[in-house]
């Protein structure tokens, strides 16, 4: 009975647990790393194929994006999460798809203005995204699951996102039984339209995230209406626009929430019926999901609203722009107007254009609503550059920039301990991951020092024995370094088929000979089309 950690340790983004129970491999989130990374990820200790479950917190692509990977490289297993989650996924999986493939037809574009440059492979395809939601298994909240003999487990509404959760794994090997709870991204109190994380009770180990454990949001909740009433009052007086890059999942909801009230109490004096742009496809679709799951998923405040026949997050003046036409009509319409578009960190997306149109007019606003990694777009701008690149064109920021402090889906320093403090008794161990390197150390002693919990932050490859409760490897950071270049997308993505075709080899050891014998004769004429020698 082993833990291993993967990604999102001491970093943010690209989060990823292993947990071997008996024979069975399994892993906790498989997210894409967003931004500058620090630190080098270990590889999985088993091959793509052999993984048979994954457990998912939430959608969001630093928690799933490399999901279609996992499944390129042979994965078949299933995916449990959520109802609310496996319906993002159903969308966002597409939609990141859809950008590698952009991005490599772009690469390759330029390539073929460079001698000697080799084609450029997505790292999966929209073949891979379908393939991985079909492996997608729904679960209620609060609902035990068997999930095979010596592994259960149930989703705890933790309040960051649609249908996010904490997971609670209960794992038995040779008679021992250990309950290790991941707390996934626990949410912010008091968000619009969503619930308030719920507690766990009783854990024997806790891997928890550390995003905000070195700040405060504010005592005081912020009144983020009133706030968005002043960015908007001041910007359309000014005749510019408020652009927003928004998360498309999440961010973009809330906004829409906030938005509308502001619209009905008619709080922008002079501009009352102003347009509100959401440009991304992805936001329209995830909207649509935000109101398939309000019964489950929304919190008391916007039901209220559903009992009385409004629609939380619509109203008039709200247009939707789904084609590159219309997103590209938005910039020569001169009327004052807000533009939410994603990604939330301005790294690809219809928000680059924006940006480009935006960004060197002083009469219009930039408004930051959601955390910047460090190496992105989003987090120079927030940090005051004076110049950035577009599309290949220096482009002068001239614009105001502004932030919603506080408006955040993570739960800051005294959340995150209220959430760990909830247990009954302290769990044996909490590991600390998913947070900048200096955050993740400082929360980690802070546990220790402040709050006597027996706290360690792992560095990626950290191997621990849950039935002994002692570690079996303790990992040293290792700086990521300029990847020299190495074998092709192409041939990687052979590579890895071969690791599939052993990986199925193993699993069919016990069939019958007849069959066997069939599948190495299929496998032979295979090798001989191909063998080069």
């Amino acid at each position: 009975m082993e833990l291993m950690f993967i990604g999102a340790d001491h970093e943010v983004t690209g989060s990823c647990h292993y947990l071997r129970v008996g024979d069975k491999n399994i892993l906790v989130d498989y997210g894409m790393e967003q931004g500058a990374n620090v630190f080098e990820n270990s590889e999985l200790p088993v091959d793509a194929a052999l993984i048979d479950y994954v457990f998912l917190t939430h959608a969001h692509i630093d928690h799933s994006g490399l999901l279609p990977l996992l499944y390129a490289r042979g994965f078949r297993g299933s995916i449990y999460a959520t109802a609310a989650t496996c319906d993002l996924c159903s969308i966002m999986l597409r939609d990141c798809a859809h950008i590698q493939m952009q991005e490599a037809e772009w690469k390759n574009r330029k390539a073929k203005r460079s001698a000697g440059v080799s084609v450029t492979e997505p790292i999966y395809t929209m073949e891979d995204a379908d393939g991985t939601i079909r492996r997608l298994v729904p679960c209620d909240y609060e609902k035990e699951i068997d999930v095979c003999d010596g592994v259960r487990i149930r989703f705890t509404d933790i309040g960051h996102l649609l249908g996010s959760s904490s997971i609670e794994v209960w794992a038995t090997e040779g008679g021992v039984t250990k309950k290790i709870v991941f707390s996934g991204d626990i949410g912010n109190v008091n968000q619009p339209l969503i619930k308030d994380p719920k507690p766990t009770a009783e854990a024997d180990y806790v891997v928890m995230e550390s995003t905000y454990g070195d700040r405060l949001h504010g005592a005081d909740r912020l009144d983020y209406i009133g706030e968005l009433v002043k960015i908007l009052q001041t910007t359309f007086d000014r005749g510019g626009n408020v652009v927003i890059p928004s998360f498309a999942v999440g961010r973009t909801q809330e906004l829409l929430y906030f938005l509308r009230q502001i619209k009905a109490d008619r709080l922008v004096r002079g501009h009352e019926d102003f347009p509100v742009y959401v440009d991304s496809p992805l936001a329209v679709e995830a909207t649509g999901i935000f109101q398939k799951n309000e019964y489950e998923c929304f919190d008391e405040a916007a039901m209220e609203l559903v009992r009385q026949g409004i629609n939380p997050i619509a109203f008039p003046g709200l247009r939707l722009a789904i084609t590159s036409d219309e997103s590209k009509e938005i910039n020569f319409d001169n009327e004052p107007k807000v533009i939410i578009s994603a990604s939330g960190m301005c790294e690809a997306g219809r928000i680059r254009h924006h940006l480009k149109h935006n960004l060197w007019r002083p009469e219009c606003t930039i408004l930051f609503v959601g955390y910047q990694a460090v190496g992105t777009l989003g987090r120079a701008i927030v940090e005051g550059a004076k110049e950035v690149k577009l599309f290949g064109e220096p482009i002068e920021i001239r614009a105001q920039i502004a932030k919603l402090v506080g408006m955040s889906g993570h739960a800051d320093k005294n959340g995150l301990l209220e959430w760990i403090g909830s247990f009954r008794e302290k769990p044996r161990k909490v590991f600390v991951v998913h947070g900048e390197d200096s955050v993740c150390k400082l929360f980690t002693e802070c546990l220790r020092v402040e709050h006597g919990f027996k706290a360690y932050a792992p560095y990626s490859g950290t191997r621990f024995d849950l039935a002994a409760g002692r570690f079996l490897y303790e990992a040293e950071p290792i700086p990521v370094k300029k990847k020299a270049r190495g074998v092709s997308d192409v041939f990687a993505r052979l590579l890895a088929s071969g690791q599939r075709l052993i990986a199925v080899i193993h699993k069919n050891e016990e069939g019958a000979n007849k069959d066997l014998a069939k599948f190495a004769d299929q496998i032979n004429a295979l090798c001989d089309k191909w063998d080069r020698n």
